[in-house]
């Protein structure tokens, strides 16, 4: 029976018949590509169309038709095919451009092409997809693997990802040089065990009162938007993107929709009102909160707050490294449970069978957490 819309995206794992070699091939992880199958001297030959849903249903009969037609005049489709050169180059720009739509944050794109322009593409980007194998891969990670181990992993991961991408186009048959289960990890050490754990620098919870007395004395957008990720103890990214929409100045509710936050899930803070104090008056909805001072459409660069830290002559401290401060703070010096505090930062706890079982958020908890917190700050002024 020929295939239908419906059976494309819902059939099994297993090879199912279109008819005229039309055959559509579902993987056990669910991924689908098109194979047209065909007789030549006496010879099977499958030739692959391409990934679904990229190439649907009626193109992948289209192309069936057109290779049949040229059967007939006498040449082999495979043989045509195997005379293009396909490089990895042109394969990893086809991947990111297909991977585009789906990514939420458009810096993914150019953080794809950097890390393989810098690392990949000095060997392999004239490289035909089918000529890559385990050397070539080994060759250019032993490089950076000890050196950049984070990096390196991505690299890696990219370059897999460009392989397999091949692959599901038929244009490159047998396994991938670059997976890292049962074949890299054979030759190379595990990143966890080279990766150096990075702590953001912190200032030890105890001075916080004397450096917060200090900030206030500090003017401008920069930082008043450095007090409130301290007080609130947010991510300064989600404090710079703060819309006056998402914040109940009256009864102290900040909502981060989940667009915003790193674990894509809608996030509610309890702001104290020390905090909501800094705010002012309410702006239009869509107006952020933070504005650059000169563009006020736009929100206050990554670096604006680092450059007041800078300015106080704290070079040695982070931005992010408040957030340790206070988890610091808070699981030294007050009886809140880890579960409260762990909410407070937005955390998702890694136990699964724990998390199922935490539905709430525990907001009232944590309102009290962050008054204790702001009214520790504000105890050196």
């Amino acid at each position: 029976m020929a295939l239908s819309a419906r059976k494309v995206a819902t059939a099994l794992p297993g090879r199912h018949s279109d008819g005229k070699g039309l055959m559509l091939l579902v993987k056990k992880s669910g991924a689908r590509s098109w194979v047209f199958r065909y007789q030549l001297n006496g010879k099977r030959r499958d030739m692959g169309l391409g990934p679904y849903p990229e190439v649907s249903l009626a193109a992948a009969r289209e192309k069936v038709v057109a290779l049949r037609r040229q059967l007939l005049e006498g040449p082999d489709p495979l043989n045509s095919a195997s005379e293009r050169i396909f490089t990895f180059q042109d394969l990893a720009a086809e991947l990111i451009e297909s991977k585009r739509p789906g990514w939420k944050n458009a810096k993914h794109a150019a953080q794809w092409t950097s890390t393989l322009e810098t690392y990949a593409y000095p060997t392999l980007s004239k490289m035909d997809v089918r000529n890559i194998d385990t050397p070539h891969v080994h060759a250019l990670l032993k490089q950076i693997w000890t050196k950049k181990p984070e990096t390196a992993s991505r690299v890696r991961q990219r370059i897999e990802a460009v392989l397999d991408y091949a692959t599901a186009l038929g244009l490159r048959d047998g396994a991938n040089p670059a997976r890292w289960r049962g074949h890299l990890q054979n030759i190379l050490p595990r990143p966890s065990s080279i990766r150096p754990v990075q702590h953001h620098p912190a200032l030890d919870w105890q001075e916080m009162p004397t450096f917060m007395a200090e900030l206030t004395k500090r003017e401008g957008v920069s930082a008043i938007a450095l007090m409130f990720t301290i007080l609130t103890s947010a991510r300064s990214g989600e404090v710079r993107g703060m819309r006056w929409r998402e914040i109940s100045l009256n009864s102290g509710v900040w909502t981060i929709p989940a667009d915003r936050m790193k674990a894509s899930k809608e996030h509610r803070v309890p702001v104290a009102p020390q905090a909501v104090a800094l705010l002012g008056n309410p702006g239009e909805a869509d107006q952020l909160i933070f504005g650059n001072p000169i563009h006020p459409s736009r929100p206050l660069s990554d670096m604006a707050l680092t450059s007041v830290l800078r300015k106080m002559g704290r070079s040695d401290i982070t931005v992010h490294g408040f957030r340790s401060t206070f988890r610091d703070w808070a699981g030294e010096t007050t009886s809140f449970s880890r579960e409260v505090i762990e909410a407070a930062l937005a955390h998702q706890l890694k136990d699964k069978a724990e998390a199922a079982y935490a539905r709430g958020d525990l907001f009232a908890k944590r309102r009290k957490l962050m008054e204790a917190w702001a009214a520790f700050v504000a105890e050196g002024h």
